[in-house]
């Protein structure tokens, strides 16, 4: 599990919404960074992505990534199967420690190095320490309020910032409609 930071993406409506807290942690009782922004949009705005890991390595990530994006036309499944096969086969990129999790108005996926490309079943997504927590809540708030996918994201991140060290209330959000 990489620790130090959240992600949380849902899919509501007319909306694909994702937060992320701005906590760096460095090793496991520093906090060396409290606003940093840990999700990007891409290919003109109409894809946004987060991370958690090594942020070199996500940095590294985001740029293949909006290369496939851009060699599949914005297609996000195409480009998340061949993120995923290069990042598993590739020498050097499969020695990268990370999760991508990215979105559009219609998907949401976690890819990981192992070529793992999972498609959440409710359109509801988390990756990172604080996961579990935000996943939850997110869930939770979906099916029994009328909170939009910003609002969801936003309060959810909230709510995982209660409960987990590595996460911080210094929320980004980022909403495609």
């Amino acid at each position: 599990m990489f620790e130090a930071t959240t992600i949380v993406a849902v899919r509501k409506g007319d909306q694909t919404a994702m937060a992320g807290d701005g906590q760096v942690t460095f090793g496991q009782n520093t906090i060396m960074k409290q606003n940093a922004n840990k999700i990007r949009r891409l290919y003109d705005g109409h894809v946004v992505a987060g991370f958690a890991g090594s942020v070199a390595d996500a940095f590294t990530l985001f740029a293949k990534f909006e290369e496939k994006l851009k060699q599949a036309g914005g297609n996000l499944t195409k480009a998340a199967v061949e993120i995923a096969k290069e990042w598993r086969s590739d020498r050097v990129l499969r020695r990268l420690e990370a999760l991508l999790l990215v979105a559009d108005r219609e998907k949401i996926f976690i890819i990981s190095g192992n070529g793992e490309l999972i498609e959440p079943d409710e359109g509801i997504a988390a990756i990172g320490s604080g996961a579990p927590y935000a996943l939850a809540a997110a869930r939770a708030l979906y099916r029994f309020t009328d909170l939009d996918a910003g609002e969801i994201v936003q309060q959810a991140m909230n709510i995982a910032s209660e409960i987990c060290i590595y996460t911080n209330d210094h929320i980004n959000v980022e909403v495609i409609e």
